[in-house]
């Protein structure tokens, strides 16, 4: 006699991985029928297949999309409401001064406040609604604002610089809540799910002007238009900061989050004998071509299907011992006017949320070590400062002393030849036709040659004369470090000083910004209690 082997029930909800094509993880009805007859579960029992992680897999010449589900067996989907913490009032709670109101700066005040107490923020630009005027001013006019363009202002360079939200510092903190806490404020739940999380410029201001209302809504505050000129320091401990509106707070807590462009505040502390250290960073030019070829050369086709995202592509290559790569990549995007002070051009590049613009562009960045700072070694630490600075002002002054940026057609410079003409681009200040042999030292100049054929070996069709490269890229990362303590994140010469994000040489994108920012307050509150 055989007994018959029970077999288990099945689970009302569990999860599992799965890989499909972009046209049923885009239709819920043929995911529901996949998960199905991969899982012999009769399809009238499924009530809900939720996807809790995408990602795309274009390795192969068909392309695939990996999704992680949860299914819902004989059980309905309730959606999860995302809440944001119980903030308390902080109005008369004791008082942290904060330096920078970016990713950085905001989330670190929001710690505060949710540990009860009051965060002072002091930020040099406008908040993200008045920022748009100087923004226009310097695309439309060649006027640069010192303290309100796309570095400068509420929200800092993310907000109207696309809003990927994509890093690779897992082990810094837990990137879900940083994720979870921009839902609360009105960013798409599929940041969530998303492997490569993308809120779009279009939408993050109004998600930072949430954040900032909360602030002020629980007891905090928040100056515009305010700079930091001093710092009150009396036997090496943080006594106030001093503003340009003849303003003294006197806290004895300060979050530096300038981020990553607030070069008179790295003089401020040079000057101050306040300790800073050179860091390497990376610098080179930003690279546009149409999205159809970036498509083409990724997904391996001649139209991408309906179902795709715009490609992006990730690239890194050796050119004799030097490192180059793709940074900050925008698919379906623009390229911007970053400078952040008159006689200078910088460039750098944003999607909306869509990516829906005809080009796609990236920085091509080729890296730096601190001995190719030589030339420039009479400011010490800010070496690396002045090197980038003299790129800036060397490429306004190739382009005629405005906002145009020196640009080559791809092909061209690696070989060498000034372009006879350049298309128009989505660079709207417009460009100018330069050798970037003029604009780049020659180690510089020669990994990008070299560098571009490297790329064309690993991306068939990349390199094109269609393509178009504009100078400089020269704001990858913080040129300083502002050493601080690794348990206590206290400067390591003045107490009292929490040294923060970008600017501070301690992250590298929105999310890690964020995570230092709130890691920063914990400590600076630890310190108080």
């Amino acid at each position: 006699m055989y007994l018959r082997k029970k077999i288990p029930p099945i689970p009302l909800q569990y999860e599992f991985s799965i890989q499909v094509s972009p046209e049923i993880a885009s239709n819920p009805d043929l995911l529901k029928l996949q998960v199905s007859r991969k899982n012999s579960i009769p399809i009238e029992e499924i009530r809900y297949v939720q996807i809790l992680k995408r990602s795309i897999d274009a390795r192969q010449r068909t392309v695939k999309i990996n999704l992680k589900v949860k299914v819902y067996v004989k059980e309905d989907y309730v959606k999860e409401h995302i809440h944001l913490p119980n903030y308390p009032d902080v109005s008369n709670a004791r008082e942290v001064a904060i330096i920078g109101a970016g990713p950085a700066g905001l989330f670190a005040a929001l710690k505060c406040v949710e540990l009860g107490y009051k965060p002072i923020v002091i930020e040099r630009g406008k908040d993200v609604r008045s920022r748009r005027r100087d923004l226009k001013a310097i695309n439309r006019d060649h006027i640069v604002h010192e303290d309100s363009n796309y570095c400068f202002g509420e929200g800092g360079a993310g907000t109207y610089s696309d809003g990927k939200l994509y890093t690779r510092s897992k082990k810094r903190g837990d990137v879900n809540r940083i994720l979870r806490l921009l839902v609360g404020f009105g960013a798409t739940d599929q940041i969530l799910v998303e492997a490569h999380p993308h809120i779009g410029t279009n939408k993050l201001p109004a998600i930072i002007a949430a954040i900032r209302e909360k602030i002020i809504e629980h007891g905090g505050e928040i100056h515009f238009e305010t700079r930091v000129v001093d710092f009150k320091i009396t036997d090496n401990e943080i006594k106030g900061v001093v503003t340009d509106q003849q303003d003294v707070i006197d806290v004895n807590k300060v979050i530096l989050a300038t981020g990553h462009s607030a070069r008179d505040i790295f003089e401020l502390l040079y000057h101050k004998k306040i300790e800073i250290e050179a860091k390497p960073f990376a610098l080179g030019v930003r690279v546009e071509h149409s999205q159809q070829l970036i498509d083409q050369i990724q997904y391996k086709c001649d139209v991408r299907s309906p179902y795709l995202p715009p490609s992006p592509y990730s690239i890194v290559k050796q050119v004799k011992g030097r490192g180059m790569y793709s940074f900050c990549m925008c698919p379906g995007g623009v390229i911007a006017p970053c400078a952040t002070s008159p006689g200078e051009v910088v460039t750098n590049g944003w999607s909306p949320s869509k990516r829906d613009q005809p080009t796609s562009n990236s920085g091509i960045v080729v890296e730096l070590r601190l001995e190719d700072f030589k030339e420039f070694s009479k400011h010490g630490p800010l070496a690396g400062m002045y090197f980038q600075k003299s790129i800036e002002q060397r490429s306004w002054k190739l382009a005629g002393e405005t906002q145009k940026v020196p640009a080559q057609r791809l092909v061209d410079l690696t070989k060498g030849k000034v372009s006879g003409d350049l298309p128009e681009t989505s660079y709207k200040p417009g460009l100018s036709s330069i050798n970037m042999s003029e604009v780049f030292p020659e180690f510089i100049y020669n990994t990008l040659k070299e560098g571009f054929k490297a790329f064309d070996r690993s991306m068939r069709g990349y390199l094109t004369n269609e393509a178009v490269a504009h100078a400089p890229e020269s704001r990858t990362s913080s040129p300083v470090r502002i050493p601080r303590d690794r348990k206590t994140l206290e400067h390591i010469q003045i107490k009292g000083l929490y040294p923060c994000g970008e600017g501070a040489g301690y992250a590298g994108g929105i999310i890690s910004a964020a995570i230092d920012g709130e890691k920063c307050a914990e400590a600076c509150i630890l310190s108080m209690s």
